[in-house]
């Protein structure tokens, strides 16, 4: 293999609110580590890009993917797919994707060792909701979302997780960057020396 980087997925995972996607473009500013792209069957809002924001299926498209995992949201369809990691591997060896915990542990599964996974949370769950407000989630919605058993299932790192997950408490930006950049350090060593 030489010198080639092994291809890893970082699997950004928690509940709502703890930082995920904000540590995925970091990941991606810092360390050019593409976004895998995920799909879904919903129509896309205003200002959301076809293939930047998601990947914008039918019901007859999304039966056509090689899908790695699946969720379905509020009438629509939401997963990942093969096809859309090694559309992102072509471009790094090393890429994030953000997902729930459910699928964090459905990576875990399928890929083993090639799914690096990262669970966010932070000391104390009221910051979550506050961290929310502050970005213009309206009140409504947002207390549905935080009484969703989904929501309530995020809040906590999966049992068949725990051994293998690198937990960090993002509380403190700073502290969250450097943890970060000690764990992309670790796996680029760890990838090159296999």
């Amino acid at each position: 293999m030489g010198l080639e980087l092994m291809k890893r997925v970082l699997v950004i995972t928690g509940a709502t609110g703890s930082g995920k996607t904000t540590v995925s473009s970091y990941l991606a500013k810092k360390y050019g580590m593409p976004q895998v792209i995920t799909h879904t069957t919903r129509a896309p809002r205003p200002g959301e890009i076809d293939n930047v924001d998601y990947h914008f299926e039918t019901d007859a498209s999304m039966a056509k993917l090689h899908l790695l995992e699946r969720v379905d949201y509020d009438h629509h369809q939401y997963g990942s797919s093969y096809e859309a990691l090694d559309q992102a591997w072509g471009k790094n060896p090393l890429i994030s994707i953000v997902l729930d915990t459910k699928g964090a542990q459905t990576y875990h599964e399928q890929l083993g060792a090639q799914a690096v996974i990262i669970f966010l949370t932070v000391s104390h769950p009221q910051a979550l909701v506050s961290r929310l407000t502050e970005r213009g989630d309206q009140t409504k919605p947002l207390k549905q979302r935080i009484s969703s058993a989904e929501y309530q299932r995020d809040l906590r790192l999966p049992p068949s997780l725990t051994k293998t997950a690198h937990l960090i408490v993002n509380d403190d930006w700073q502290q969250t960057q450097g943890e970060l950049d000690r764990l992309v350090a670790s796996i680029q060593a760890e990838t090159r020396s296999v």
